[in-house]
């Protein structure tokens, strides 16, 4: 108090000399004087010092920091970010001496620089021991973010916001966050800070509690963190633990999507621990009981049954029975008639169907379906629809090099072959005869109902021209013959319809011709002599030489 005293009367004496002499003597303006300056701080610009504040006003606030005049500092340097103004008269603060006399001869101050000195040591501090420090998101730049921290702004890199990298960086603005300073830089005002570092930490020692709580045979409440093609990954608190494809159910699963959703909630059941690698099985399908144990007495071979094609191959479709019980109808057991060349052709993936089982295999946890064995199968009463030797009407399905097949009934094919097609023809091919699509009505020949195949006849139709010929044709015999057609070895010459007999090329003449057309020409009749008889293989040989020639070959 003294010293504002002297100081106050020194200014009086000095702004008022008139009134020093009235009032005080030269010797007490001296003392005063010496007092006053005695008082004065020794202060420098760029130096913090302490001070009082004197006053608060409308735009600065007075600070006596013991100088011979207060400082200013304008009055916003104390309003807080939300417009609140934290000075109070009679409050000691600390301030920055930027200026030793204004224009109007006060000191400026400042207490922004003094809380930023603070800031800046305080956040070298928090560098050095790594410690951490808590700051407001306030904007997005190229990079990452701009990290506020008591008002000095730092720069959280993209890479270091999160545990994994994120394109949605404006979530973060406003959010008020821990990080650890990475890079400090005071001269260039350059702070780095991390936010990852401390998830690290947080996660590693999660992870580490976690592995200490778990066991295997425990069931966990876990999060669906990650899917691949072979199972999903799942967060068991700190720690991943993958749910292979194989154990989500006992049933088929083609994709792991078609179980589990990414950020779904799961019980699921640890199966194995590696402690010291940090793996762990899980699984799903393990809460349930697994229906294969008394699949032989449920579905016994022979049992009838319904199911839904879950899954179409090429060589079959797989029958979902139950939930995790699966069996797989073959194409060649899903009709008696058809020739299924694709299961599509008859079923669709969701279609419930009958099946019956055929075979099981319990160690391999497979079994065999039949969907036509849950219907008669037509072949075993196919001689009471189609007897032999009964005709039948049918029409052409496909042409081979051997024969025609036909159908008879749908599904049900016979063939006939080109042996049967005709008496008197030497068919080339069966479609010299016959067409596809042709409708024909043919003989039952023949039925093999193990080897499912059907033997037709054509020629069966009509009388066998060759039946009674013994009696009707000898050897020595001298007939009529109309020559048909020639080849290198001779001429074929029709006896009687459907009876040919071979004239060879050294029963032409007595002497041989060089060609067969220089002795004889289709549609010639001509009188020959039968030469040859081989009734069982349907030859006869006949001669138009005069002297007989019983000893010419049947044939070139």
């Amino acid at each position: 108090m003294a010293t504002m005293v002297n100081r106050f009367v020194v200014r009086e004496v000095e702004s008022d000399p008139e009134l020093a002499e009235e009032q005080l003597t030269a010797d007490q303006v001296e003392d005063f004087r010496g007092m006053y300056l005695d008082s004065l701080r020794n202060v420098t610009e760029g130096e913090v010092v302490t001070g009082r504040v004197v006053s608060v006003d409308r735009d600065v606030v007075l600070v006596d920091v013991g100088y011979k005049s207060e400082g200013v500092i304008p009055i916003e340097e104390f309003r807080s970010k939300t417009g609140e103004l934290a000075v109070a008269p009679g409050e000691e603060i600390e301030v920055y001496l930027e200026q030793m006399e204004d224009s109007e001869g006060r000191i400026v101050l400042s207490k922004q620089k003094v809380d930023r000195q603070k800031i800046w040591t305080r956040l070298f501090k928090a560098f050095e021991n790594q410690e951490t420090m808590e700051g407001v998101i306030t904007r997005r730049i190229k990079g990452g973010l701009v990290l506020d921290i008591n008002g000095v702004d730092c720069f959280l890199p993209a890479s270091q916001v999160g545990l994994r990298p994120t394109s949605d960086l404006d979530q973060f603005i406003g959010q008020t966050v821990g990080v650890r300073i990475i890079k400090f830089n005071r001269g260039r005002g350059n702070v780095v800070a991390s936010r990852r570092v401390l998830l690290e930490e947080e996660r590693a020692l999660k992870r580490a509690q976690t592995l200490q709580e778990l066991e295997a045979g425990q069931v966990r409440r876990g999060v669906v963190k990650n899917i691949v093609q072979y199972g999903a990954f799942i967060d068991m608190g700190g720690i991943d633990g993958l749910l292979h494809i194989t154990d989500m159910a006992w049933g088929r699963v083609s994709h792991p999507s078609e179980v589990v959703q990414i950020g779904q909630e799961i019980d699921v059941k640890i199966l194995s621990i590696d402690k010291e690698n940090g793996k762990i099985s899980l699984g799903l399908k393990q809460r349930s009981a697994d229906p294969w144990t008394a699949i032989d007495i449920k579905y016994p071979a022979g049992s009838r049954h319904k199911g839904k094609v879950v899954n179409l191959t090429d060589y079959g479709a797989f029958v979902k029975l139950e939930e995790g019980v699966e069996g797989l109808v073959h194409v060649s057991e899903m009709s008696w008639l058809k020739r299924v060349k694709h299961p599509s052709a008859v079923v669709a993936v969701g279609q419930e169907v009958d099946v019956m089982v055929l075979n099981l295999d319990l160690q391999n946890k497979k079994i065999s379906l039949g969907m036509k064995q849950t219907e008669a199968d037509p072949w075993t009463t196919l001689e009471e629809r189609l007897p032999v030797g009964s005709k039948v009407k049918g029409q052409v399905k496909s042409l081979t090099d051997y024969g025609a097949f036909v159908e008879l009934e749908d599904g049900i094919e016979g063939l006939l072959h080109v042996s049967d097609m005709s008496w008197t023809s030497n068919l080339k091919s069966p479609g010299d005869l016959v067409k596809k699509g042709d409708d024909v009505e043919v003989k039952v020949l023949n039925i093999d109902k193990e080897k499912r195949k059907i033997s037709l006849g054509l020629k069966q139709l009509r009388p066998d021209p060759w039946e009674g010929v013994a009696a009707r044709i000898h050897l020595g015999d001298r007939i009529q013959a109309k020559i048909l057609r020639t080849t290198n070895f001779g001429a074929f010459a029709e006896i009687e319809p459907g009876v040919e007999g071979l004239i060879h090329i050294s029963q032409l003449a007595e002497t041989p011709p060089a060609k067969v057309e220089d002795a004889v020409k289709p549609g010639e009749t001509v009188s020959a002599r039968v030469v040859k008889l081989a009734l069982e293989e349907r030859k006869i040989g006949l001669s138009l030489r005069e002297s007989g020639g019983e000893d010419a070959p049947s044939e070139a």
